[in-house]
């Protein structure tokens, strides 16, 4: 990062930039193209291979393999190895980011997030006006694997912090341990540090056809057991060499490592990168002892829910007319097709790839304060759930694919309206998706606040369509 990086803004590239190399473990040649996205757009990829291009969103919620990376999946549309480049965007500071590949797995590249930091600092990272949303915990979150024997806890920070301790009962290994005291070291600290595999993995792997696209210079190869001539002649076969050989330190036909605890460092990179999974960027400790990418999804999924569970309490809006907004009413009449009188959105303030909140100033001379109750003033319920649709709207449209799309009502639930809405009023509308868009259904939770307490909230399901 940058020394005059501002880690309270939300920043996206500044350029597009492609990479090509093999997956891991199709062996695919895969093309990948990073874009600039727009504020709370957040961290997506797009198969522009597969018929309608779908997009998979980073959320643990959609992981559906650890075994050997981390793999997420709608429908039918895959991402596999997704973690080191995650790792590189959250190293970066980079939130919102459009990823294009046209095979189904990330390019392994030499094993690290080197190559992927490298890409982002060709593109420029750019500082954009929304407000970057950081999200702390107030107790400490465990969560315990028996059968593995993995532990991790986050603890209460001010900053985003990790410690990883690594223990294979190794005599190569050893005992291990990395830390990343912050992330502005994540370039040089982490970023380099390769995936590594014990021989006797790699053999199983090889036995079962799996890693069509490894090569010697993108994993270390740790070897804890004698290795026969024929073995040898046998790994030289599969990753077209004339020879292999295993030196006095243990590693397979390796260089130097890059760091004497670099698989304790890499562990550590592939924390960071499942944890972007959590969705919510956070401000915590985390200790994690034998972490692997299954245990680090279902940390990020305990997390996320802890999040969830306790943001609304203490995560009212707090309207401050003196900062500028997100998005000013000459944006918002360019993202939707309202216009006066039912434009009733007039700015924006807050702006993430999961919540949005806008701002509607009630005048005494609204239209509708004619008619309803003239004598005792009210806004109608009926448009105060308008005004959440539009602002959930902009939220929808602004996450969604290049081009003009509308929202339109498709179900509204558990709407309860606790205090009347009168002129003079300032409404905080908040809109936080309850659910990732699945074929074109935004699910999302919607609240009024008047002067910090609740007036309004509902269930809304809307659909997003391309206009014509």
């Amino acid at each position: 990062m940058k020394a005059n990086f501002n880690p309270d803004k939300q920043h996206t590239l500044e350029t597009s930039v492609s990479i090509s190399g093999k997956g891991l473990h199709t062996g695919i040649l895969v093309d990948m193209t990073l874009s600039p996205a727009s504020a709370g757009f957040g961290i997506q990829f797009q198969r522009i291979d597969l018929p309608h291009q779908p997009m998979i969103k980073a959320d643990c919620d959609l992981v559906t393999d650890t075994a050997r990376g981390t793999t997420l999946q709608v429908g039918d549309a895959k991402v596999s190895t997704v973690e080191h480049l995650l790792a590189a965007l959250v190293g970066m500071g980079v939130d919102n980011v459009l990823i294009e590949l046209n095979a189904p797995e990330v390019p392994i590249m030499d094993g690290s997030s080197q190559p992927f930091v490298e890409l982002i600092e060709e593109a420029g990272v750019q500082e954009q006006e929304a407000a970057k949303a950081w999200y702390s915990i107030d107790e400490n979150i465990y969560h315990y694997d028996e059968q593995k024997r993995v532990e991790m806890v986050a603890i209460p920070a001010m900053e985003y912090q990790i410690t990883t301790l690594i223990d294979f009962n190794s005599p190569v290994l050893g005992t291990q341990y990395a830390q990343l005291k912050s992330m502005q070291n994540f370039k040089a600290e982490v970023a380099p540090c390769r995936t590594f595999s014990f021989l006797h993995e790699l053999e199983m792997l090889l036995d079962h056809d799996l890693i069509k696209g490894g090569d010697i210079n993108n994993a270390i190869v740790i070897v804890d057991k004698p290795v026969t001539e024929k073995e040898m002649s046998r790994l030289a076969k599969a990753f077209g060499r004339d020879k292999m050989e295993v030196k006095s330190e243990g590693y397979l036909n390796n260089l130097e490592l890059r760091f004497p605890n670099e698989p304790a460092r890499h562990k550590l990179l592939d924390v960071v990168g499942d944890l972007a999974l959590i969705g919510y960027p956070i401000k915590a400790r985390i200790i994690a002892n034998r972490p692997g990418h299954s245990t680090n999804v279902a940390f990020a999924k305990k997390i996320k829910q802890y999040i969830k569970k306790n943001k609304h309490v203490k995560d009212v809006p707090v309207y401050n007319p003196m900062q500028p907004p997100v998005f000013d009413y000459d944006h918002i009449q360019k993202t939707l097709p309202h216009r006066y009188p039912f434009l009733m959105v007039d700015k924006v303030i807050e702006l993430s790839d999961t919540h949005i909140v806008g701002i509607k100033n009630v005048t005494v001379n609204e239209w509708f304060f004619l008619g309803h109750f003239p004598g005792n003033p009210i806004m109608p319920g009926v448009l105060q759930i308008e005004a959440l649709a539009q602002t959930g709207g902009i939220l929808a449209i602004n996450i969604s694919p290049e081009g003009q799309y509308d929202t339109y009502f498709v179900k509204i639930d558990n709407c309860k309206f606790k205090q009347m809405v009168r002129p003079g009023d300032t409404m905080v509308m908040k809109m936080e998706f309850n659910a990732p868009i699945r074929r074109g259904l935004c699910d999302m939770h919607g609240t009024v606040y008047i002067n910090g307490k609740v007036a309004t909230e509902a269930d809304m399901i809307a659909q997003i369509v391309k206009r014509q």
